[in-house]
């Protein structure tokens, strides 16, 4: 999904060490923060909002387009219920280490209701110069400025790498989408992808894998057909057969996941992939021109 000023965001934990510090931040950039959930601390204010016992409150009293989850992973299922009952239709869990069952079990729940999550073990989303949604580093210029170029990742620091090697060379990004590190998310490389390709204001797509999974191999099927161009960087070239590596989604079954098969779909499908990040400005400046 992608976040744009107007939308109302709910930070559900917002009292938290973690939820305060960055709401505080997210304010500061501009996102629009309406309301906070913490049941022991409903009817006081908090970083300047109302908070609430619930979701379904803070959507009767101020109403809210995006809920932001800082929860700690066994209360992920019941707080992201609690946002999709409420009407909300675009989640972003941030918390790693929720259980799997959880996972399957809240994103039935999002299916059913006709709701949109990122994540969870996401770094959120960006769009710069207008506001951000999770932890993403977006007030620092040097690494986000508006621009063109959407990004997708599945790792919030290599996702911040592309981002400052893009700004170094002269782009900025129309939106950061982190999809998260775990072998089962809300969104995938291609529905990111999908979503960026009907995004009028970006004109091309950076995409950030690593190893493990097919995502990045499904993704590439959608690229075939993009007229927008599409560069990537696939992270794990050089890690040992058979290892898993770095996030819990980075594993490899068979020949499935592996660096040689991601890289090999994606060029088949036509998209650009870098054998490193800092070659991501040359790629995009022969690709548009």
């Amino acid at each position: 999904m992608i976040v744009r000023g107007a939308d109302r965001v709910l930070v559900q934990g917002i009292t938290g060490r973690q939820g305060t510090y960055w709401a505080e931040r997210m304010q500061a950039y501009g996102t629009r923060i309406v309301a906070g959930v913490n049941p022991k601390k409903a009817g006081t204010r908090h970083c300047g909002v109302p908070v609430y016992a619930s979701a379904g409150e803070a959507m009767r009293e101020a109403g809210f387009d995006v809920s932001v989850l800082f929860i700690p992973p066994l209360g992920v299922k019941a707080a992201a219920q609690d946002a999709i009952e409420a009407g909300c239709r675009r989640l972003v869990i941030l918390t790693e280490h929720v259980p799997v069952q959880d996972v399957m079990g809240l994103l039935a729940i999002a299916r059913a209701n006709g709701a949109a999550v990122v994540g969870p073990n996401t770094a959120g989303l960006v769009t710069p110069g207008a506001c951000f949604v999770g932890f993403m580093p977006a007030f620092e210029a040097a690494i986000f400025r508006p621009g063109r170029v959407g990004v997708i990742s599945r790792s919030g620091s290599l996702g911040t790498l592309i981002c400052l090697n893009l700004v170094q060379a002269g782009f900025g990004q129309s939106a950061f989408i982190g999809i998260g590190g775990d072998p089962i998310v809300g969104t995938t490389t291609r529905d990111a992808l999908g979503m960026l390709d009907a995004d009028e204001r970006t004109d091309a797509v950076v995409v950030v894998g690593e190893i493990g999974g097919t995502m990045e191999e499904d993704a590439a099927d959608y690229a075939r057909a993009m007229q927008k161009p599409v560069v990537a960087f696939i992270a794990g070239a050089a890690s040992p057969a058979g290892k898993k590596m770095g996030h819990a989604g980075a594993i490899v079954m068979g020949d499935k996941g592996t660096y040689a098969s991601k890289r090999r779909a994606l060029e088949a499908a036509g998209v650009e992939v870098l054998d490193t990040p800092s070659g991501v400005g040359r790629a995009l400046h022969a690709a548009l021109g």
